[in-house]
């Protein structure tokens, strides 16, 4: 049988009562994480561009909704415009060893097709699980540093066979129309790097695009289109067109025994993910040494190669970001404002930021390095170093293994509670905060999803 049909096969026959209880609370966990960042993302001006695009071209009538807004559109859309909003804060979770943002992708799909089909809560974990069981196993199976090296965003390229089987188990097609959903979402698998280029939007894009895709995927599937059923595997297969040397073993290794959903870490701050142990770093040295940034005089960061290319070069760029998407991935950027601010969040990466005599003069004294002995624990790891000198010729510094919010050092239910307030506060008042929370809680006691989503409407 085809990698497509082992996963499809396993897929149609879990239950929600075969999840441990560990998995279920994960999945819940993750919900809110991505409630709280979709919320907030919502007022991104690229969220309001894909909102105004629904509305301009009548697609504003549908089932399903648009998180933090008063639209309801088609359940694609509503995926693309969920998806889009979650990635724009750069808040969204993270799978560790495949260097995907399974979140943004994932739960758009499997909200608006919930909304479609009245699934309930139980049906939704369980396509939120699976979907982030393929979407994540695919990433492990090119390994992150492939399709990277090729140009390619891993989290849209693997994310549309995600959202594709959180669909189809929604939808509760049969193990044969799903092995054809992931066959028709290989062929819309994309997404290129090339917005670090200038800084552009595309970015954010990527993850709407491949829940979107998923979506429709499924629902051909349904239908009864059909799809290559060795699309991950086969000469002209997924794995083989963008990843040089991809591991097939890794997509079924352990399947149904570990579930990939409790490798996944949240984030702390706004920006790239290879951003957050030196950020850590940072912030540990500062406080612990009462250090002010006046004081700073260069600041040394071990960086894994992985990340270089995104966070580190070129380095006229990283020290001079022309955007908020170029901030994001800017680890001078960062370091400079965890020192003056003390974070390195939403507040911090705004555009008047961009501008910040303080910041740029900050950003010229950060230097990355890459440091080889970084690189054994990686991928599963994602370590970092920090040395920071003072002007009085002081040296301190920090090796920080699992940044705060890595599943190996994860924030807590209230720590992410405390996350999923301060996010949504400007949109959702405190009674309805608190709502979507104690629902979300006891998400599988929710008989029609349809219910619970309209809470996420902004009217």
């Amino acid at each position: 049988m085809s990698i497509a049909g082992e996963l499809a096969e396993f897929s149609s026959k879990l239950r929600y009562g075969d999840l441990p209880r560990l998995v279920i609370d994960r999945a819940k966990y993750l919900a809110l994480d991505f409630v709280g960042v979709a919320a907030r993302g919502s007022l991104a001006d690229s969220s309001l561009a894909v909102c105004d695009v629904i509305q301009e071209t009548g697609c504003q009538a549908g089932s399903s909704t648009v998180i933090a807004t008063g639209l309801k559109a088609p359940c694609q859309y509503a995926a693309l415009a969920n998806g889009t909003a979650a990635h724009s804060l750069e808040l969204d979770d993270l799978h560790n060893a495949s260097s995907v943002h399974p979140g943004v992708v994932v739960f758009p799909a499997a909200f608006a097709v919930s909304e479609l089909c009245e699934a309930s809560g139980k049906q939704f974990i369980e396509a939120v699980v699976l979907g982030y069981e393929i979407m994540t196993r695919l990433g492990m199976a090119q390994n992150p540093a492939n399709p990277y090296a090729r140009g390619f965003y891993p989290t849209s390229i693997c994310g549309v066979f995600g959202a594709a089987l959180a669909a189809a188990k929604i939808l509760n097609i049969d193990a044969g129309k799903m092995r054809s959903a992931l066959g028709i979402a290989g062929s819309q698998a994309s997404g290129i790097m090339e917005f670090l280029a200038d800084g552009t939007l595309t970015h954010r894009l990527h993850s709407g695009w491949a829940a979107q895709s998923g979506v429709i995927a499924a629902l051909l599937a349904k239908k009864g289109f059909t799809g290559p059923s060795t699309v991950i595997e086969g000469k002209c297969g997924f794995l083989r067109c963008y990843s040089d040397g991809p591991d097939l073993s890794r997509v079924l290794s352990g399947l149904g025994e570990q579930y990939e959903v409790m490798k996944v870490s949240t984030k702390s701050y706004s920006c790239c993910r290879y951003e957050h142990g030196p950020i850590d770093g940072i912030l540990q040295i500062m406080k612990q040494h009462n250090l002010k940034a006046a004081e700073i005089e260069k600041v040394t960061i071990g960086v894994l190669k992985a990340g270089w290319d995104i966070i580190a070069e070129p380095v006229e760029l990283k020290r001079n970001p022309r955007t908020v998407i170029d901030a994001i991935g800017s680890m001078p950027f960062g370091a400079a404002v965890a020192i003056l601010y003390g974070d390195a969040s939403v507040e911090e990466h705004r555009e008047e930021n961009l501008s910040s005599s303080k910041v740029k003069e900050l950003m010229r004294r950060v230097y990355c390095v890459q440091d080889t002995a970084l690189e054994k624990s990686f991928p599963e790891c994602w370590p970092a170093t920090v040395e920071i000198g003072t002007k009085d010729g002081k040296i301190f510094f920090v090796k920080v293994e699992n940044p705060k919010g890595d599943y190996k050092n994860p924030l807590s239910w209230d720590e992410l509670v405390t996350k999923y307030h301060t996010l949504s506060s400007p949109i959702y008042p405190d009674i309805r905060r608190k709502e979507i929370l104690a629902r979300l809680r006891d998400l599988e006691k929710e008989k029609n999803m349809a219910e619970f989503s309209a809470l996420l409407l902004n009217n």
